[in-house]
């Protein structure tokens, strides 16, 4: 998959030679407060892109976080677009400070995928859900179940990158995609999952266990 093995996201080196560029531009110059403004962009894009490597849980039925961040809501509510049942939701808030790289909660195959154009609000509302841009993977396990989890544009993001073809199996922990810049993941698990996050705390992708399917 991409990006495995490389300590920065290969969708991040376009902005970041781009700003280096303009940097040494800029130094050449002489000019001294722009360089160190860009200097200063050019390093932050590339923290933004980092793709730190994760320890993925060995629970066979717990599900990872999908991204880093913090967590904006945990409940039950009714998932009509693809799986059209009572499902658990949790969703993910990430800020520009966090790591963007997504991660596959659970092992199993993609069944269904959907893209959708919308508007960029504020990631950390819940009506962002509905109404915002997303892009999202619908997975079933080896034991049947299916969850779906959903990357969705923020109100500083305009890109989502999903890699996953259909019919594609996926390892928990693996990267799948990534959102630029300030952005939320919504997962949708089966009804009775047992939550193990609550609303405020903070989780890291590919680690934090969110939940435990039955």
């Amino acid at each position: 998959m991409t990006n495995n093995n490389q300590p920065i996201a290969k969708e991040g080196y376009p902005f970041i030679l781009l700003f280096a560029f303009v940097t040494l531009v800029f130094a050449l110059l002489g000019w001294g407060f722009l360089t160190l403004v860009l200097l200063a962009l050019t390093l932050f894009a590339a923290y933004f892109f980092r793709n730190p490597e994760r320890c993925i849980p060995v629970d066979e039925n717990a599900v990872v976080s999908p991204a880093d961040g913090k967590v904006v809501f945990v409940g039950e509510v009714r998932e009509d677009r693809l799986l059209k049942a009572e499902t658990l939701k949790i969703s993910i808030f990430m800020s520009v400070f966090n790591v963007h790289v997504n991660r596959v909660p659970f092992s199993g195959k993609v069944v269904d995928t959907f893209y959708r154009k919308g508007e960029f609000l504020n990631a950390s509302l819940d009506k962002a859900s509905d109404l915002n841009e997303q892009a999202g993977i619908l997975l079933e396990t080896e034991n049947g179940k299916r969850l779906l989890f959903v990357q969705i544009a923020g109100l500083i993001a305009r890109r989502i990158v999903t890699y996953p073809q259909l019919g594609e199996a996926l390892t928990k922990g693996m990267r799948y995609g990534l959102i630029r810049f300030g952005s939320r993941v919504d997962i949708y698990l089966p009804k009775g999952t047992r939550a193990a996050v609550r609303i405020g705390d903070r989780a890291i992708g590919g680690e934090t266990i969110i939940g435990y399917l039955e």
